[in-house]
């Protein structure tokens, strides 16, 4: 009876624990989000400034140059995409009646497909297609007009990247002196891993956007849509996203051309381009650029998602698999929470993975 009460003490602190930490991050995203963004971007750019420190180039300059000169290609590109919203934003009145009239064209079509004469459903699909263009207008509009409290969100994490850069051997002096000295191997051991895994994933995950960004507003751009840079800078951008961002990204341009351009062979067109681009991305960008340094099973890839929007919107779901990443090296290094690492990670299902080897047993051209 006393070790029942034990136990149910125990789940009680760990239930209250937990609420309280969902509702502390909750209540402080505004401060945590761009934060662990910085920490993020931190661990992107370490590698630069520890190259130029090997050169002889102080810390201080380093970080310095370094920051700066990601800034500036930041700034190129969200300049280049300010420029194009701002295209779209004043055509957008036009684009919404062409839209609009699209729809109507087919919900003509349809009606006589199916002898609907209902009246109270002839204009449903307008009126659900203009809702969905007002809230995408009004949110295009809030983006190019940014408040002061979002531009000093972003504008502090630079000074974050350069402090978290600077300071990053006292950090780690902090964790070892907090800790006992039988401990310091293997925390030692966890930083390098948390700074490898981190770094690799932050650095492919920008050059795969990158590469998209060319790849995507290439092939619109020949395949003949409208606006294609800015919905090809889009849909990479969206690619932040773990699983979820090609799909979403993919998403935009599909309906962009279908609604609005109208025209069903270019929207056909936009759907192979983009399962052809899924395809590459999946089986050739990812794999040999980003790799699987984050070694987390896809079934607690999409629930980190899902969580981190729930919590922290958008820039919740960009940091969510990064931040379990770190937890399950620290899950793998701690004995009595490894069959927690053990659930995260992709070990366990060999036998029931497909493979060229097993396809090719099934259609017995081996043996």
């Amino acid at each position: 009876m006393a070790n029942d009460y034990k136990r149910i003490k125990k789940l009680t602190y760990w239930l209250l624990f937990l609420v309280l930490l969902v509702y502390v991050l909750v209540e402080a995203r505004e401060f945590l989000y761009p934060l662990v963004m910085a920490l993020l971007f931190a661990y992107l750019l370490y590698p630069v400034v520890k190259q130029l420190e090997k050169w002889g180039i102080p810390r201080l300059l380093a970080n310095f140059a370094t920051i700066i000169t990601a800034m500036a290609l930041f700034a190129g590109l969200m300049v280049l995409l300010y420029k194009q919203l701002s295209v779209f934003l004043t055509d957008f009145p036009e684009l919404k009646e062409k839209a609009l009239l699209n729809i109507d064209q087919l919900q003509a079509h349809i009606d006589r497909k199916f002898g609907d004469d209902n009246q109270s459903n002839e204009r449903w699909l307008r009126l659900q297609v203009n809702n969905a263009l007002d809230l995408s207008g009004s949110a295009i509009a809030e983006i190019l007009l940014a408040t002061t409290s979002t531009i000093t969100k972003f504008a502090l994490m630079p000074v974050y990247i350069f402090l978290m850069l600077y300071y990053r051997n006292k950090f780690e002096s902090f964790l070892l002196k907090a800790l006992p000295s039988h401990r310091h191997g293997k925390v030692k051991v966890m930083i390098d891993e948390v700074s490898d895994v981190t770094k690799h994933y932050m650095g492919g995950v920008v050059i795969v956007i990158l590469i998209l960004c060319v790849i995507n507003s290439t092939g619109l751009l020949i395949i003949g849509v409208e606006y294609a840079i800015l919905l090809g800078i889009v849909s990479a951008f969206i690619n932040f996203i773990p699983y979820f961002g090609t799909l979403i990204g993919g998403a935009i341009p599909l309906l962009y051309t279908l609604v609005v351009q109208g025209d069903p062979q270019k929207t056909l067109a936009v759907l192979l381009f983009f399962l052809a681009v899924q395809f590459t991305e999946n089986n050739i960008l990812t794999p040999n650029i980003t790799g699987s340094r984050v070694n987390i099973n896809p079934l607690f890839t999409i629930l980190s998602i899902i969580i981190g929007g729930m919590l922290w919107g958008l820039p919740g779901m960009f940091v969510a698999v990064p931040i379990v990443g770190m937890f399950k090296i620290y899950f793998d290094h701690t004995p009595e929470l490894q069959a927690f690492s053990f659930l995260l990670g992709t070990d366990g299902t060999e036998e029931h993975s497909l493979t060229i080897d097993k396809i090719l047993r099934f259609l017995h051209l081996r043996k």
